[in-house]
C-alpha cells in the first residue's frame, strides 16, 4: 500500500490535550481578527477627492492626501 508507506516517520497533528472553557470568548476574538477601525477627520474627508487634471489624460480619482493618508 503506497499510503502505508513510511507511515510512521508522518508528522501528525497532537490532540488536543486541554479543553477550551472560554469557548465564545474565542469564537469572537477569531471573528474580530483582522477588523481595522479607521477614523477620519472632516479635513481629511474634505480633501479626499483630487483636483480636476488639467492636462489630457485620464483622471485622477484620488488626491495626494488620500494616497498619503492610506
Amino acid at each position: 500500500m503506497p499510503f502505508k508507506l513510511h507511515s510512521k516517520a508522518r508528522r501528525h497533528i497532537p490532540r488536543q490535550r486541554h479543553r477550551v472553557t472560554n469557548g465564545a470568548n474565542m469564537n469572537a476574538s477569531l471573528r474580530n481578527r483582522g477588523n481595522l477601525t479607521i477614523w477620519f477627520t472632516p479635513e481629511a474627508i474634505a480633501g479626499w477627492k483630487a483636483q480636476p487634471r488639467t492636462t489630457p489624460g485620464g483622471q485622477r480619482h484620488y488626491s495626494d492626501l488620500a494616497i498619503e493618508t492610506l
